[in-house]
């Protein structure tokens, strides 16, 4: 982890980080501990995809795996892979 940053100076040359064509994420730490990083863009939507597809992935296993039991439905998938919906209403 050579690139990496703390909070403090991530926020005083925020520009030239962005800027910097390394290819590399750049871990930014806040105590000494890593709680973030900026990664070409190209990475991210990287990840972005490998997500998704192993949520498919998991959908279509799951859907295989009870093919001969009865049907689930997308709410029922997505409950199975997310957990269930939150009960609050977000009202204080």
């Amino acid at each position: 982890m050579d690139d990496s940053v703390s909070v403090r100076e991530a926020r005083a040359h925020l520009a030239r980080l962005l800027d910097q064509e390394r290819g590399e994420p750049t871990v930014i730490t806040r105590g000494g501990a890593p709680v973030a990083a900026i990664v070409p863009i190209e990475e991210y939507e990287a990840l972005e995809e490998a997500a998704d597809e192993l949520l498919v992935r998991k959908a279509l296993r799951t859907l295989q795996e009870e093919d001969d039991a009865q049907r689930a439905s997308l709410a029922d998938v997505l409950a199975d892979i997310f957990g269930p919906p939150s009960s609050s209403t977000g009202a204080a």
